[in-house]
């Protein structure tokens, strides 16, 4: 015990563990929030289903008191099948830290050192600009090169084109052929 006469590290935030997994998110966060407000204000339930932090929670009570009561009450005590283990955080809540104005903004990343074997295989991280484009080093790609090297006068001549055929062509070739017996037209009799 410290000179207030909380337990060394008790703080107004939980760690719960050992929770069931298979309830969905905001049922698991009602549930948690009707089990600890017997206790004292909640403040704040944080519970994350992704792999690292399936199974936890963070609770926030408004004080000491109410929490160090939580944690003695509630320590090993099943919920929903499953015994629950409860600590106390090992750091302060953003959210208590905001409400009492002592929230600090996380450091911007630090400036991405580029190495010469990164450059040389991706011409850098996104979002950097590379001195030379890469298709520029690379050429147009074979199919296009034939298309780029024809002047555009020579796409307008009739040999580029082709030929067509007209319609009266194809139906001179079959007017004098004879007509197949599937072709014929079919009598109302024939629908049976």
């Amino acid at each position: 015990m410290n000179g207030d006469g909380f337990p060394v590290g008790a703080n107004e935030t939980l760690y719960c563990r050992n929770l069931p997994d298979k309830l969905q998110k905001e049922d698991l966060k009602r549930e948690l929030y009707m089990l600890f407000t017997t206790y004292g204000p909640v403040l704040d339930i944080v519970a994350m289903k992704t792999s690292k932090m399936r199974g936890q929670a963070h609770v926030l009570f408004r004080d000491k008191l109410a929490s160090t009561q939580a944690l003695r009450d509630l320590n090993n005590q099943e919920f929903f099948g499953k015994s629950m283990q409860i600590s106390y955080a090992k750091s302060k809540s953003d959210t208590l830290a905001k409400l009492d104005g002592t929230y600090k903004q996380p450091s911007a990343p630090s400036e991405v050192q580029v190495t010469e074997t990164q450059r040389s295989i991706f011409a850098g991280p996104p979002g950097t600009q590379s001195s030379e484009p890469i298709q520029a080093s690379l050429g147009p790609p074979p199919s296009l090169s034939a298309i780029n090297a024809a002047s555009p006068s020579d796409a307008a001549t009739p040999a580029s084109q082709g030929v067509k055929r007209s319609r009266q062509e194809s139906e001179d070739e079959d007017e004098g052929a004879p007509m197949d017996m599937d072709d014929a037209p079919m009598d109302e009799s024939d629908d049976d």
